[in-house]
């Protein structure tokens, strides 16, 4: 490991937590005993109140700027800031952080334990954009529903995606009340009325916009990375029967705009630096890029080493003391389009973005059985069950059962980061 990387914390829970270590420090917004919300870092266990840290006037320069802005009731100001206003925070953090840090005495009484924190939405989302990156979901949706040709024409020319709801966007841990919506009832007969029969979770990451762009004026590709300020796990609970009745012809409503689960942390570009990757190439026969869509840079970094795991818990589980078993291992690797080419592709047509604006990537699954996202995927669309170690079986979710997202970052030679969990648990259907 490099010298970076082996630095050590004097908050001895952050050195070698799966999480939150020094070489994390993603922020978000918390209350602790009351409900004064406020912008805190994540480090170890704790959690470092970053109005408390700019009271003891801890941070100068560019990273008091920083700071100040981070420390508000959400995280919007702080990412209008963009990419050196962040950088500048992020190394006077690790600097206060650090082992050999002198301001230790100070700072030890400014740290509020996770547990006894409340975590609320990171900022104040103004629209929410849902891509379909992840090729593999989107070649197993549809050969369940076109077996010849699962793709549509579109799909490797341009970042698909749709516009979600931002009202319904809501922080890890909220329950997720089970949709009623019209439901398909067989061919050429009048739709039923009820809760969805068949409630799914997604695997996806959440992208946190920076610096946004003025109306008519695109944001150019090799650009685009200082537009994003961070990520974040991002669970699109779906009701496929709803979604199976509504789509055509224009796509997701009522089954996708009940309930989005964000994970509460902001993990930033700079902590993720170590993982980029290449983006993995193009399978032979596939179409060029359009020049404004290819990046040689982008082409070279602009993919991300993010491990995406899914975890189930159900109502008798818990009931018997059971953990929690995993459905699901992925990557961010089985992205087919890179973050900085969906931000460049949504402002093309000279979209606005503003900061706090959110992007779901897509459900990212993999090729192989174990890797999938959704169970859609999993259970072939419903035919073939999951079933799980307690012998439970699952076409889709049922009442109690809890859905539980988490993602690490490993590289060689580099300390791990993880971006916390994202949890819904799946309670009655709507009165």
């Amino acid at each position: 490991m490099n010298a970076a990387s082996c630095r050590l914390s004097w908050v001895e829970s952050a050195n070698g937590h799966p999480d939150f270590p020094l070489q994390n420090l993603p922020l978000g917004i918390f209350s602790h005993g009351d409900d004064r919300r406020r912008g805190g870092v994540a480090i170890g266990d704790w959690v470092l109140d970053l109005q408390a840290v700019l009271a003891a006037g801890l941070f100068a320069g560019l990273a008091g700027q920083a700071a100040e802005a981070a420390a508000g009731e959400s995280l919007n100001a702080y990412f209008a800031l963009g990419a050196d206003a962040h950088q500048a925070l992020r190394t006077a953090l690790m600097q206060l952080l650090d082992e050999a840090s002198p301001q230790r005495s100070r700072l030890e009484p400014l740290l509020l334990p996770m547990s006894q924190c409340r975590m609320h939405l990171p900022a104040r989302v103004g629209d929410y954009t849902d891509f379909y990156a992840g090729i593999h979901h989107a070649l197993n949706v549809g050969r369940l529903f076109r077996p010849d040709n699962p793709l549509l024409p579109n799909y490797k020319y341009l970042p698909v995606a749709y516009h979600g709801r931002a009202s319904t966007l809501c922080v890890s841990g909220t329950e997720v009340r089970r949709p009623c919506g019209q439901l398909p009832n067989g061919e050429g007969q009048a739709p039923l009325f009820g809760p969805s029969r068949r409630l799914d979770f997604e695997l996806e990451a959440g992208v946190w916009i920076g610096p946004g762009n003025a109306t008519g004026q695109p944001i150019a590709l090799a650009d685009a990375g200082r537009h994003i300020a961070g990520l974040c796990l991002l669970n699109d609970w779906s009701a496929r029967d709803i979604q199976a009745w509504e789509y055509q012809p224009l796509g997701p409503f009522l089954s996708k705009s009940f309930t989005t689960s964000l994970s509460p942390w902001v993990v930033s570009p700079q902590a993720l630096e170590p993982f980029r990757r290449p983006q993995p190439s193009r399978p032979e026969g596939d179409p060029p890029l359009l020049a404004y869509l290819d990046d040689p840079a982008d082409q070279r970094t602009g993919a991300l080493d993010i491990e995406l795991e899914v975890l189930l818990h159900t109502e008798r589980m818990r009931r018997d003391g059971l953990a929690a078993q995993r459905v699901a291992l992925s990557n961010t690797l089985y992205m087919y389009w890179t973050l900085a080419q969906m931000v460049a592709h949504h402002t093309v047509n000279g979209c606005s973005l503003r900061p706090g604006d959110l992007f779901g990537t897509g459900t990212l699954s993999g090729p192989q059985v174990g890797q999938h996202g959704s169970l859609l995927e999993m259970t072939q669309g419903g035919k073939v069950p999951l079933v799980l170690g307690n012998g439970e079986q699952r076409l889709f979710l049922e009442h109690g059962d809890e859905v539980i997202l988490r993602a690490r970052c490993r590289a060689p030679g580099v300390v791990s980061i993880g971006f916390g969990e994202c949890r819904g648990r799946v309670v009655d259907s709507l009165p």
